[in-house]
């Protein structure tokens, strides 16, 4: 009689085993998906702001000559920012692009007045401006 009870009690706790292995494997599978689909709407939500940061970039860019310019300086200086440190050493020829901000902020115009050089004139070159060293 007490091998009789130990096999059901033995069969009960296989068969809740077996049950809490389905639960938690359909649990998992509802979690991959849930985050398969946050990922996805994640990834269109970026791409939407993408989108948009595109159009807007390219119809300020396209607004003037100036408003192209001053993109140009913009990312010139982003990107002399991030890529130039308190220990950097940098050799740069006179017709670089980076050297032509460096060197003077109000680039010479042809024939046209009122572009980026005036909005810039009489600003500091970043040579001018003291490093903190």
């Amino acid at each position: 009689m007490t091998s009789e009870r130990l096999q059901i009690a033995e069969r009960y706790r296989s068969e809740g085993a077996g049950e809490a292995a389905k639960i938690l494997g359909k649990r998992e599978q509802e979690l991959r998906e849930i985050e398969s689909q946050a990922y996805r709407r994640v990834q269109e939500i970026e791409g939407e702001g993408d989108a948009k940061a595109t159009e807007i970039y390219a119809s300020a860019y396209n607004a003037s000559p100036e408003a192209a310019d001053l993109f140009a300086f913009t990312r010139s200086m982003e990107a002399l920012k991030t890529s130039l440190t308190s220990d950097t050493t940098v050799i740069l020829t006179t017709d670089n692009a980076f050297f032509k901000y460096l060197k003077d902020p109000s680039p010479k115009e042809d024939a046209t007045a009122g572009g980026l050089g005036d909005s810039l004139r009489g600003l500091p070159s970043l040579l001018d401006v003291p490093t903190g060293r």
